[in-house]
């Protein structure tokens, strides 16, 4: 009987994920879900044919060049793969998966959400009753929001969240915008009536709403600099449910401290778990909304995602090219 794969995985995953790798593999599971010390890791990379990390495990090349000789395959739990030297891996003779596609309408819904919830005051309005707040009854000027129909929306990163947000946007009476490394093709356009800016500046400037929905890469990092965002209308709103590094936290906070922002909805954090006391801050003066990345957490979203590490890792130990192969170029 041939030797089952040893595939060590870093965090608690659904126990339907977890009950089928025990199944194909030697499964070496994380039930405590406690992220792994840089040790632990390097144990499991030195003992391991397959590691499944998250987002929330550093997989550099410190890291990989204690590898043992058996360690093939990182199986990445998640869309982006920032928390992984692709390059390294590489050299080093390590395929590198991931798991797209899966993750798009949920951090659509998510992403749609917080454009409504920003403007419309939703999260500080949903704190006054359970918060045993006075509350005298509606009154025609307490709590005004902003109207949504008829905004202008600028979406940073076109791609398949980026569409899903677009189509989301429209349904709202959003007007769309966007800005890409590459522009969509003809009929997506059309389909989304969505105008192309090459200059992210010059829609930053005109824009009532920008949501962040490009990857977190060297040539993204602090994409929203202070100085572009000082671009933006006093009265914008910015969402972010893609990585936190894409904007500059400091100099967000700064703005909205002194009011040079409408507001700001935030998923995600430019060092997680940690998370911008400055952000905090402003939270509590209901300034900004600030979730635990919640952007894909749905049960059904983690299972499809668990699935694709499953067909990743089948596919590889079967000795075939795995469908979801991450290559540098592709970063």
């Amino acid at each position: 009987m041939k030797k089952r794969p040893l595939v060590v995985v870093t965090r608690r995953l659904p126990d339907v994920v977890e009950t089928r790798m025990r199944e194909l593999f030697d499964a070496r599971l994380n039930h405590d879900d406690k992220p792994m010390t840089p040790d632990e890791l390097a144990t499991a990379v030195r003992e391991a044919d397959v590691l499944v990390p998250t987002v929330t495990d550093r997989i550099d090349a410190a890291l990989l060049a204690q590898s043992g000789p058996n360690f093939k395959l990182i199986a990445n739990f998640g869309n982006g793969v920032d928390n992984i030297d692709v390059q390294s891996a590489l050299d080093r003779g390590i395929t590198v998966t991931n798991t797209p596609g899966v993750l798009t309408e949920d951090t659509a819904d998510m992403t749609m959400g917080l454009i409504l919830t920003v403007p419309r005051r939703i999260a500080e309005g949903a704190r006054v009753v359970p918060d045993d707040h006075e509350w005298s009854g509606w009154s025609p000027t307490w709590m005004l929001g902003r109207r949504i129909w008829g905004k202008r929306l600028g979406i940073v990163g076109m791609g398949r969240i980026g569409q899903a947000v677009a189509r989301r946007a429209r349904a709202f009476g959003l007007s769309i915008h966007y800005h890409n490394r590459r522009r969509v093709a003809p009929h997506v356009e059309e389909q989304l009536e969505a105008t192309y800016w090459e200059s992210l500046d010059q829609m930053l400037a005109r824009m009532d709403i920008v949501s962040v929905n490009c990857p977190h890469t060297p040539a993204t990092y602090h994409l929203l600099s202070a100085r572009r965002l000082k671009l933006l209308k006093k009265e914008a709103y910015v969402v972010n449910t893609a990585r936190g590094e894409v904007i500059d936290e400091n100099a967000l906070a700064r703005m909205l401290e002194a009011g040079d922002l409408a507001g700001a909805a935030l998923d995600v954090f430019e060092n997680e778990p940690a998370v911008n006391p400055k952000l905090v801050k402003l939270a509590r003066q209901n300034k900004v909304v600030l979730l635990p990345h919640l952007g894909s957490a749905t049960l059904e979203g983690r299972i499809d995602m668990g699935e694709k590490v499953i067909v990743n890792i089948k596919t590889f130990m079967d000795g075939h090219r795995p469908p979801d192969r991450v290559l540098p170029s592709m970063l």
